[in-house]
C-alpha cells in the first residue's frame, strides 16, 4: 500500500505545549480553529500541486472542465465517489474453508463515529446465506409460557427502538499479542470493529410476550447460516439492552450483516450478536457450544480458564497519523482516533507524543454516548524528531485501558481474544509512521497464528 501523506504547518507557528513533545492544549482546535485550518488547507493545496504537476498544468482550477458538462444522471442508489474506491474493506479468507473468514473496517480512512454500511466488518462462519425474508422465521421456544413463531412481517409491525452502539469482533486486535509488531494499517489491523445506529424491537418485548418469567434462565440464540451459528446469552442481558434489529444506519440490513434480522448486544462481543436470527430458545443452563467453550475461553497463566468473557473492555485507537502514514513537513498536525468501552461511556482519552512519558488529555467529540464509538482529537506541532504516538482511554467505571506489557502479564500468550493494550505508533525524523512495541518484547519471535474462527 502507498504511503498516507500528511500535511503539515508550513509556517512553523509555535503553540505553548501541555505535553512534552510538542502535544497542545486541546482547546487550541476550536479556539484557533480557522488558524489551523486557514495553514493546513494551504500545505494541502501545495502538495496537491506538487504531488499532481502534471494534471495541475493542464486543469486550471478557477475553470475547471466539470464546470462546462452536465454530471453525471441520478441512480437508484448512492455510491462513493471513484476517486475513494481505495477505501475499501481488507477481506481474509480462511483458505481452508469457502465462506469463513473476515474483512477489517479500514478505520484510517474514515471520519466521524459511525461506519458506512458498505465499510461494516464482517465474520462469517459458512458464507452469507440469501434469506427470502418472506419465508423467515423466528422461533422463541423452551422454557416459555407460549412457543411463538414471528414473521418478519409480523415483527416490522412492533414499535422500533434505535441506539448507535459500536460492534467488535472479540478477536479483534488479536496480533498484538504476536512478538513482533504488525505492519498493516491501523484499520487493517484493529478493524474487526465498527459503529452503526441499529434499530429494531427490544428483545424484552417479544420475551414478556411469550412469557419469560425466571431471569437466571440462559437464552440460546441460532442463526440460519450453514454454520447454524449458537450461543448463549445471560437472561439478564436479554432482558436488558438487546435489541432484534433490522436496520442499520437508517437502512434495512445487508446480507452480510445479518438480513433479515439479528441480534444486538450493545457492549459485549461480536460472536454473541447472532446474525439472520431463527430461534431463540430459553433454557436453565449455557449450551456450551463450540463458540464459548473451544472459542472464546481463555487459558489464564495461573491455568484456569476464563469463559463467558463477554463484556468488550475499554480501548482506543490513534488513527491518524498511524501505520503506513508519512508526516510529509515540521509543523502543526491534528492526532484524531476512536475510543469506546462496553461498560458505558468515555471518560476520557489521553494522549502521549513521548512514548508514555508524558499525557495531555484529548478533545472528546459529542455526543458521546455509552457502548459506542467516541471521536477524539487534540494538536500536535510536531518538529521532526523521532516520536512515539499512543493513547489511552478511560471509561465511567474507572478502568483505564492498560500498557500492553501490563495486559500481557495479566493474561499470558495462550489466550487469543478481547486484546485492548495500548497502541504505540512510531514516528521516525523522515515522518514515516510504524508500529512499534515499546516494551521489551519485540525479539522477533514467531508470535502466534492470526485466526478468528
Amino acid at each position: 500500500m502507498a504511503d498516507k501523506k500528511l500535511a503539515g504547518n508550513p509556517k512553523q507557528t509555535i503553540f505553548k505545549a501541555v505535553a512534552n513533545n510538542g502535544l497542545l492544549d486541546r482547546r487550541l482546535l476550536l479556539k484557533s480553529g480557522l488558524t489551523f485550518v486557514a495553514a493546513s488547507v494551504t500545505a494541502n493545496m501545495a502538495n496537491a500541486s506538487n504531488a499532481n504537476s502534471k494534471s495541475a498544468k493542464k486543469i486550471d482550477p478557477a475553470n475547471p472542465p466539470w464546470m462546462h458538462t452536465p454530471g453525471a444522471p441520478f441512480s437508484n442508489y448512492g455510491k462513493p465517489s471513484v476517486h475513494e474506491e481505495d477505501v475499501v474493506r481488507y477481506p481474509a479468507a480462511n483458505s481452508q474453508v469457502d465462506g469463513n473468514g473476515s474483512s477489517w473496517t479500514p478505520l484510517h480512512e474514515l471520519e466521524g463515529m459511525i461506519t458506512p454500511n458498505g465499510l461494516h466488518f464482517e465474520r462469517h462462519h459458512n458464507g452469507v446465506p440469501q434469506i427470502d425474508p418472506a419465508e423467515h422465521r423466528l422461533l422463541i421456544h423452551g422454557l416459555v409460557k407460549q412457543a411463538s413463531f414471528f414473521t418478519v412481517e409480523d415483527l416490522l409491525r412492533y414499535p422500533m427502538h434505535s441506539q448507535i452502539c459500536f460492534l467488535e469482533c472479540g478477536g479483534n486486535s488479536n496480533a498484538g499479542f504476536n512478538k513482533r509488531p504488525v505492519g498493516a494499517s491501523a484499520g487493517y489491523f484493529h478493524g474487526l470493529v465498527s459503529c452503526s445506529e441499529w434499530t429494531g424491537v427490544p428483545l424484552s418485548v417479544l420475551l414478556n410476550e411469550v412469557g419469560v418469567d425466571n431471569k437466571d434462565h440462559w437464552l440460546i440464540a441460532e442463526g440460519a447460516d450453514a454454520f447454524a451459528m449458537n450461543i448463549s446469552i445471560p437472561m439478564e442481558k436479554a432482558m436488558d439492552d438487546a435489541i432484534l434489529a433490522f436496520y442499520q444506519n437508517g437502512e434495512r440490513l445487508r446480507p452480510e450483516n445479518g438480513y433479515p434480522m439479528r441480534l444486538i448486544l450493545p457492549g459485549w462481543e461480536g460472536v454473541m450478536n447472532v446474525k439472520w436470527l431463527r430461534r431463540l430458545t430459553v433454557a436453565e443452563s449455557p449450551v456450551m457450544a463450540r463458540n464459548e467453550t473451544a472459542r472464546y475461553t481463555e487459558l489464564l497463566p495461573s491455568g484456569k480458564a476464563n469463559m463467558f468473557s463477554m463484556e468488550m473492555e475499554a480501548k482506543s485507537l490513534i488513527t491518524s497519523p498511524s501505520s503506513g502514514m508519512h508526516l510529509q513537513q515540521k509543523g502543526l498536525y491534528q492526532i484524531t482516533g476512536l475510543a469506546w468501552s462496553g461498560s458505558g461511556k468515555v471518560s476520557k482519552v489521553e494522549v502521549s507524543a513521548d512514548g508514555g512519558e508524558s499525557w495531555a488529555e484529548a478533545e472528546l467529540q459529542s455526543p458521546v454516548l455509552e457502548k459506542c464509538f467516541t471521536r477524539f482529537r487534540i494538536p500536535w506541532q510536531w518538529d521532526g524528531s523521532e516520536s512515539v504516538l499512543k493513547s489511552r482511554v478511560t471509561d465511567e467505571s474507572g478502568y483505564r485501558q492498560p500498557e500492553r506489557s501490563e495486559l500481557i502479564s495479566q493474561r499470558g500468550r495462550h489466550g487469543f481474544f478481547h486484546y485492548n493494550a495500548i497502541v504505540s505508533w512510531a514516528v521516525d525524523s523522515e515522518g514515516y509512521v510504524t508500529h512499534i512495541y515499546d516494551d521489551e518484547d519485540n525479539d522477533n519471535g514467531t508470535g502466534i497464528d492470526a485466526d478468528w474462527d
